[in-house]
């Protein structure tokens, strides 16, 4: 940025230019500053706050005479460092505002206080879509059977336990089903609900192995996009649920996706047995039906409380319901071309 304006400023006619946009020369350089940033924003090459600074700056520099070109061509590129400083301190109090205003429950737990090892975690799982399969493609697929029966069914487990810890926990907290505040108290229901909420964002965090092991099977078809959309973005939408919301209707979402993961799992762990149980695993499409029933359950929820009067953040609601909406259409599109235009084909 600040190689660009030192060497794309020039005179032309009496203004001056920035690129292939001409400014007027005003009688001031605070005044020059000034517009040369808004016609930045305008480009969106600078913060849009960018210009608050040197509102004042005609006090300093205002003379009976024009600015020369060189004071000109000086301190612009002081004012643009000013400038992204100022941006990356927006950053940083954005940060420090997220460390702060968290569940004090939580923040404590493993993963939970600060979003940078989950970011991290984000990029490197990325790293590994992206180096995995050029890594792989001169090797051998890797023979994971009795792993992936283990991961399988341990992951059946999980799912069962967290399906009943949300479940039991709700029914013993009276929670209503249509709207319910997260309870932030110390209370053993309300910290045995933020618990199953932070077992589901880690139960997410696990389930990244999935893509690891298709890329050790050499399995590269399965990684589409709606995998590693799917995959990649749970996790950081499970990181704001335990740091933020670890409880109330939050629930819903981790009932749901907990009751799938378990039919889900169970089919790909009697499938990891072998191709002789290939014969008792005709309901594969129906899973997929299950899946597209779940995001629509949950976008039908989520979208009826933003519109009644419910003690829950309504940009959570309505993060969730346009999320929801995203993977209904991928998931659809994936059903529709897995069973039925396959089947169209054959016919």
């Amino acid at each position: 940025m600040i190689r660009f304006l030192k060497v794309g400023l020039h005179k032309y006619n009496g203004s001056v230019c920035v690129g292939g946009s001409c400014l007027s020369v005003p009688a001031t350089l605070g005044d020059l500053l000034l517009n040369t940033c808004s016609n930045l924003k305008n480009l969106k090459y600078l913060p849009g706050s960018c210009c608050h600074n040197v509102s004042n700056q005609n006090a300093v520099w205002s003379v009976s005479r024009r600015p020369s070109f060189t004071t000109f061509q000086k301190e612009v590129p002081r004012f643009c460092r000013c400038q992204m400083a100022s941006a990356w301190q927006r950053v940083q109090s954005m940060h420090q505002w997220m460390l702060e205003n968290g569940d004090k429950r939580t923040d404590p737990w493993l993963l939970v206080y600060s979003p940078m090892p989950v970011a991290s975690i984000f990029l490197l799982y990325l790293g590994v879509v992206w180096a995995g399969p050029k890594l792989m493609k001169h090797r051998q697929p890797v023979d994971l059977k009795a792993v992936l029966i283990f991961y399988n069914f341990a992951m059946v487990c999980l799912s069962v336990y967290m399906f009943h810890e949300f479940l039991v926990t709700s029914m013993l907290s009276n929670y209503s089903y249509l709207c319910q505040p997260v309870d932030y108290s110390t209370s053993p229901l309300a910290m045995r609900m933020a618990k199953a909420c932070w077992w589901f964002f880690f139960s997410k965090v696990i389930e990244l192995a999935d893509t690891v092991f298709f890329i050790l099977r050499k399995k590269n078809s399965q990684l589409t996009f709606l995998h590693v959309y799917h995959h990649g973005t749970m996790i950081f939408n499970w990181w704001a649920g335990a740091k933020y919301l670890a409880g109330g209707q939050s629930f819903c979402i981790g009932l749901l996706n907990t009751f799938v993961h378990t039919v889900m799992y169970s089919y790909y762990g009697l499938a990891a047995l072998g191709p002789h149980m290939q014969k008792y695993l005709w309901w594969k499409r129906y899973l997929t039906s299950l899946q597209l029933l779940q995001f629509v359950l949950l976008t039908t929820h989520t979208g009826y409380n933003l519109f009644t009067e419910c003690d829950f953040p309504d940009s959570m609601n309505a993060y969730v319901f346009f999320y929801c909406v995203s993977l209904i259409l991928l998931f659809s599109n994936f059903y529709y071309q897995s069973y039925l235009s396959r089947k169209s084909k054959k016919t």
